[in-house]
């Protein structure tokens, strides 16, 4: 690293010398943080049974919530957690046998994302930690064709939850048609979703606009978005 740093000071120029540098720094740091704090046999064993971990049914997610616990704890500001990311070629995205699929998936999810939660508030983090559970679409109210019906996407209504940092709980924020097809009453476009987590991150979706093929670009888009602020407490 001070030979690179050596270089570096012949050629002040040579900027992306010290970038790539920090990063393949950055990159070392992780890699000796990152095995203690992805395992989970660290745990005491009434945590990991808290999340189900040697479940059956759960095991596999139950050990990314709770690393995604213990990345929270060690102050890493961004975690994603997938449930049926294609995990044994199966997923959410269920054109058949929707009762079978969701079934086990629920089943996968209600345990660790539970104990996910209870974790965080004992330990103090939920109130200063937003946990989004979402998916990019609904299923339609009508099912598909076949001996173990399915059903097919809906981009025009479906729903996600929020929970921790400043959201009111157990409330729920708006409402389909009879048939749940559409939304129609208080409708959240993905935009104003959006400009409501960089709310809760305490970033104002407007304040940050840069031109980019005529368009003044912002966090959001172009179009209008607005902050749900009835969901905060």
């Amino acid at each position: 690293a001070s030979l690179n740093r050596d270089q570096l000071a012949q050629g002040p120029l040579e900027n992306e010398l010290g970038a790539r540098i920090e990063s393949f720094e950055l990159a070392y740091r992780m890699q000796t943080a990152a095995p203690e704090a992805f395992d989970v046999s660290r745990e005491p064993e009434h945590i990991r049974r808290l999340y189900g971990i040697g479940e059956k049914h759960c095991g596999h997610f139950a050990a990314q919530c709770l690393t995604a616990r213990r990345m929270v704890e060690r102050g890493v500001r961004f975690v994603q957690v997938y449930s049926g990311g294609m995990e044994n070629q199966q997923s959410w995205d269920c054109h058949s046998d929707l009762v079978g699929n969701h079934r086990g998936f629920a089943a996968e999810a209600d345990q660790p994302v539970a104990a996910l939660l209870a974790d965080l508030e004992q330990r103090g983090l939920l109130k200063d930690t937003l946990v989004i559970w979402a998916g990019e679409f609904g299923r339609l109210p009508v099912s598909q064709k076949g001996g173990k019906p399915g059903r097919d996407h809906n981009p025009h209504a479906f729903t996600a939850w929020l929970a921790g940092g400043g959201v009111k709980g157990g409330v729920h924020y708006g409402e389909t048609d009879e048939i749940g097809f559409r939304a129609v009453v208080n409708k959240v476009s993905v935009r104003d979703f959006h400009a409501t987590i960089l709310h809760a991150l305490g970033l104002d979706h407007e304040r940050l606009a840069f031109k980019f093929q005529g368009l003044d670009q912002r966090l959001t888009g172009v179009e209008q978005a607005r902050v749900v602020n009835e969901i905060f407490a």
